[in-house]
């Protein structure tokens, strides 16, 4: 098994189009991940689709994170509202300043701290930030408590399934 990396630390730019087939690899080694550790639901067998990948691109939204020059590691983010987080059941947002949205973080699986890399790049670009995730993904509900973000409620995503919402303001 292939040692991980630690301890140093990524550079955050934007993917490039080029990056395409290693990017839907990475999202693939993510699914793989949260089969493994009982998150089967959240992306299935197929999100995000190679199209969404593209659009993101397109978009000027998607994110890559490498280390010494190997991507290890995608996210999307945009500052801008969000309609998945239009409507909260049992909570509420602290906010209604706008805000930034991270989706879709995805990391190769050959390197620690993608997570908190990728948020505190969103953090220096805004205040106030919102993210979800489904009830099964423990990693990622534990990695945002440890980094500053708290639970808000629930959110529906486009094909009606709920998810944790959670919120940092600084």
């Amino acid at each position: 098994m292939e040692k991980k990396q630690k301890n140093q630390d990524f550079i955050i730019r934007k993917a490039r189009e080029e990056e395409l087939p290693e990017i839907l690899q990475i999202y693939e080694t993510a699914r793989a991940f949260m089969r493994q550790t009982g998150n089967e639901t959240q992306w299935g067998s197929n999100y995000p689709s190679e199209q969404l990948v593209r659009e993101d691109l397109e978009k000027g939204q998607l994110y890559a994170a490498e280390q010494s020059g190997i991507l290890q590691g995608v996210f999307m983010f945009a500052i801008g509202a969000d309609s998945t987080y239009a409507h909260i059941e049992e909570g509420s947002w602290s906010s209604q300043e706008p805000y930034g949205v991270i989706h879709r973080v995805a990391s190769a699986g050959k390197s620690h701290g993608l997570i908190p890399a990728a948020l505190k790049y969103c953090r220096e670009k805004t205040a106030h930030l919102r993210i979800d995730t489904h009830e099964n993904n423990h990693v990622m509900q534990h990695v945002l408590e440890k980094n500053g973000f708290r639970k808000c409620g629930i959110i529906y995503t486009e094909d009606g399934s709920p998810r944790i919402a959670f919120e940092f303001i600084r």
